[in-house]
């Protein structure tokens, strides 16, 4: 019998053992469950602003978590190594509790931390796994973050927000015949900022991809509509390097982000040029 994963707007119908689209959630008894919980592919204290995150305690650190899989499939992946891994990806097992211990350890460093930051794969994908280490890292007055292409139900995100002090929300492009070309819904992400901007801080990136997210004409809408939410919310035009199924391609020429950070400009108080 098919279960159906609640989480995101794929709600893939699961048989008994099948994973989902996303490589990290699974039918198991006629539960859904995450097969990523505690697995991890990369743990590093890193710089905040790598996130990026440029007006949220600038200048900290703060403990970096990935685990393996999304519910996108972006030909132009940045981390393609473990977002498009399964079950199979190489991992370090480690519990919420030991996470959050480890971060406390950190902050006693030098360099200190602020708290957890879910990022590198897709996080949400792991959401049971998310959610506990925020709990805990709340209650151990650390902060957290999640770095996130935005492709979440209503539902459980409105349940984790009270744990999240920060997100870095993925507007892939503008346009939904865009977002159906990476197997996705601009609608759906368009409504997790607007509930993000209630709830926390919020900082957006879009990946100007040649011949695919780097039309002025798609930036100036993109940012008029982040204006009519807030001015203030920071956002990101990222310079993409071949990477995935789009290697043979040229990395986004320099002027490009430029022109696009320019138009975003126009209606925002807060563009930042990555990669650059």
């Amino acid at each position: 019998m098919k279960t159906i994963c609640a989480l995101c707007p794929h709600h893939c119908a699961l048989e008994p053992g099948q994973a989902g689209l996303c490589h990290a959630r699974k039918n198991e008894d006629g539960k859904i469950i995450s097969t990523n919980y505690g697995r991890l592919t990369a743990l590093a204290l890193d710089p905040i602003e790598k996130k990026p995150l440029c007006r949220f305690h600038p200048g900290s650190w703060i403990l970096s978590v990935g685990s393996y899989g999304c519910n996108l499939k972006c030909p132009f992946c940045q981390n393609y190594e473990i977002s498009m891994k399964g079950m199979e990806a190489d991992t370090l097992e480690v519990s919420p509790e030991e996470l959050v211990r480890q971060a406390l350890e950190a902050a006693k460093k030098p360099r200190g931390n602020l708290g957890l930051a879910f990022t590198y794969n897709e996080p949400l994908v792991g959401y049971e796994y998310v959610f506990r280490c925020a709990q805990l890292a709340k209650e151990a007055g650390l902060l957290t973050v999640v770095v996130t292409n935005g492709m979440i139900c209503e539902e459980p995100l409105c349940a984790l927000l009270p744990f999240v002090d920060a997100m870095n929300i993925d507007l892939k492009c503008f346009t939904e015949s865009g977002y159906e070309k990476l197997g996705g819904s601009l609608e759906t992400v368009r409504h997790t900022i607007e509930l993000a901007v209630s709830a926390c801080h919020v900082e957006v990136t879009t990946l100007a991809v040649p011949g695919f997210s780097d039309s002025v004409e798609e930036m100036d809408a993109e940012a008029q509509w982040l204006a009519s939410i807030d001015r203030a919310i920071p956002l990101h035009i990222t310079r993409c390097f071949p990477r995935y199924r789009m290697q043979d391609g040229q990395p986004t020429p320099v002027s490009t982000v430029k022109q696009l950070c320019e138009t975003a400009g126009q209606y925002l108080q807060y563009v930042y040029a990555g990669n650059c």
